[in-house]
C-alpha cells in the first residue's frame, strides 16, 4: 500500500531534511515529528492505524483540525486529528485556550519584568519567526508571575530581628473607571538578623496617606516583623500620615528622617542662589568623626545661619532630633542607616521598570511587576554579601539597650508630625 501523507520514513526525511539545510530546518523537522506523534496517538485512540480495516477498530478519522502553537523556533502548524466519535486532545504537547509552549511563556514574561514593551515583544518573537503576539497575549503570559508574586509578598518575616527598616512611596499611573489616575506604591526594606538586606513588602493605596500606611504597616507586623524583637530605626521621608503608621504599630522605634528628602526640603526654604552653599554646610554635618563632633557641627551651622538666613536655621533646629537620630548607633553604619535613603537605589531600577510600561491596565499589574523586581532584587540581596555585619549588628542592637524605650520613640514622631 502506498504510505500517506501521515506516514514519515523517519531516516529518509532526515536525509532530505539535512540535505536541502533550509534555514527554518529546525522547524519544519519539528512540525513533522509532532504531527506524527499525534497520527500515531489517534492510531493508538482508534485501536488499528489510519487507513486499515481491522475489527478491533473503535472508531475512525474525520480529518484534522489545525492549531498553531509558538515555540522557541518558531510558530507551527499543528494539526490535531479529529475524531468521527468523541474528540482527542494532546495534553502533553498543548494547554487548552492556551498556545504557546511553557518555555516561550517563560520567556515573555522574564522580558516583561525586565522592561521590554509589548511593540518591542512583538518584534521579538517575529525574530524567532513567531506570527505575532498581541498585548493581551502579552499581559495573560505575564500573569504567571502572579503566583510567584503572591508567595513573595505573604511569606512570613521570620529572620528578624530586623534592626533598621525604611520605607518609601512612588507614584504609578493605573486605568481605573475609565480615566488615569494615580496610585501610591509603597515599599519597605529592612536588614534582617544576619545583615542581609530584605524586601519586605509592597502594597498599593489610592493616595499615599495615613490610612494606606498603617494597613500596609499592620501587615507587615502580622506577617512577623517585630516578632523576634522590636525594630531599632526606621528611615523615611516625613510623610504624617507614614509617621502616624510608624508610631501606632512600631511603639518604642526611633525615626530617622531621610538624607535625600530632608535635603529637597531644606531647599524649598533656601533662596536659590544660598543653596549650593547652605547643602555643602548640611553634608558637613554627615561627614564628622563621632556623634560629639555631629551634634557641635549642626550648633555651628545654625548659629552661622541665624543672622543670614534665619528661616532655613529655623528649619534645621525643628528637624535637629529627625536628621540626627543615626548618632546613637555605632559610626561604622551610619552610611547605612542615611545614605541617600536605603530605597532610592531600589526605587530607581523600579522606575526603569515600569517607566517603559507607562500606564498600568490595572492595580494587579503593578503588583505583578513591581512585585517581580522586588522578589528579584530581593535574591540578589542575600545571595551577596552582608550589608552589615555581625559584630557591628549586634552593637548596633545593644546600643538600642542604651537608650530610652517606647517614651522617648512615641515622642520623637509626635513632635516630627507636630513640625
Amino acid at each position: 500500500m502506498t504510505a500517506g501523507p501521515h506516514d514519515t520514513d523517519p531516516a529518509r526525511f532526515l536525509q532530505d531534511q539535512l540535505t536541502q539545510a533550509s534555514p527554518d530546518l529546525m522547524r519544519d523537522m519539528l512540525a513533522t515529528f509532532i504531527n506524527a506523534l499525534l497520527s500515531a496517538q489517534a492510531d493508538s485512540v482508534c485501536g488499528a492505524e489510519y487507513g486499515t480495516r481491522d475489527p478491533d477498530r473503535v472508531n475512525s478519522r474525520n480529518g484534522y483540525r489545525h492549531r498553531e502553537l509558538d515555540t522557541r523556533v518558531g510558530t507551527l502548524d499543528v494539526a490535531i486529528p479529529k475524531l468521527r466519535e468523541g474528540s482527542m486532545f494532546p495534553g502533553w504537547l498543548l494547554e487548552r485556550h492556551r498556545r504557546a509552549e511553557q518555555a516561550l511563556t517563560t520567556v515573555v514574561a522574564t522580558c516583561y519584568l525586565l522592561g521590554v514593551s509589548t511593540r518591542r515583544m512583538d518584534k521579538l518573537v517575529q525574530t524567532l519567526g513567531i506570527t505575532g503576539l498581541s498585548k493581551s497575549q502579552v499581559s495573560v503570559m505575564a500573569k504567571d508571575l502572579d503566583a510567584q508574586v503572591e508567595a513573595f509578598r505573604t511569606r512570613p518575616l521570620d529572620a528578624g530581628p530586623y534592626t533598621f527598616v525604611a520605607a518609601d512611596a512612588l507614584t504609578m499611573k493605573v486605568r481605573e473607571n475609565k480615566r488615569v489616575v494615580k496610585i501610591a506604591v509603597m515599599i519597605a526594606t529592612g536588614v534582617n538578623a544576619e545583615g542581609h538586606r530584605e524586601i519586605l513588602g509592597v502594597h498599593t493605596s489610592s493616595t499615599e496617606s495615613g490610612p494606606g500606611w498603617l494597613s500596609f504597616f499592620r501587615d507587615l507586623v502580622a506577617r512577623g516583623l517585630t516578632s523576634a524583637g522590636r525594630v531599632g530605626l526606621v528611615t523615611s521621608d516625613a510623610h504624617a500620615g507614614l509617621l502616624e503608621a510608624i508610631g501606632a504599630t512600631l511603639p518604642g522605634t526611633g525615626w530617622q528622617r531621610c538624607r535625600t528628602h530632608y535635603a529637597a526640603n531644606l531647599m524649598s526654604a533656601t533662596p536659590k542662589s544660598s543653596w549650593p552653599w547652605v547643602k555643602a554646610l548640611l553634608h558637613s554635618v554627615y561627614d564628622q568623626p563621632d556623634a560629639d563632633a555631629v551634634h557641635a557641627q549642626f550648633d555651628r551651622i545654625h548659629d552661622t545661619l541665624i543672622d543670614k538666613l534665619p528661616a532655613v536655621a529655623e528649619h534645621l533646629e525643628s528637624a535637629r532630633e529627625d536628621i540626627l537620630a543615626f548618632t546613637v548607633f555605632p559610626k561604622a553604619c551610619w552610611r547605612q542607616i542615611w545614605s541617600n535613603n536605603p530605597n532610592e537605589r531600589l526605587n530607581r531600577e523600579v522606575r526603569r521598570r515600569t517607566d517603559v510600561v507607562g500606564i498600568f491596565p490595572d492595580r494587579s499589574a503593578v503588583i505583578r511587576l513591581v512585585g517581580a523586581v522586588l522578589a528579584e532584587q530581593h535574591d540578589e540581596w542575600i545571595e551577596m554579601r552582608r550589608y552589615l555585619g555581625l559584630d557591628l549588628l549586634k552593637q548596633c542592637r545593644a546600643a538600642l539597650t542604651n537608650t530610652p524605650d517606647t517614651d522617648q520613640g512615641d515622642d520623637t514622631i509626635i513632635a516630627a508630625i507636630s513640625a
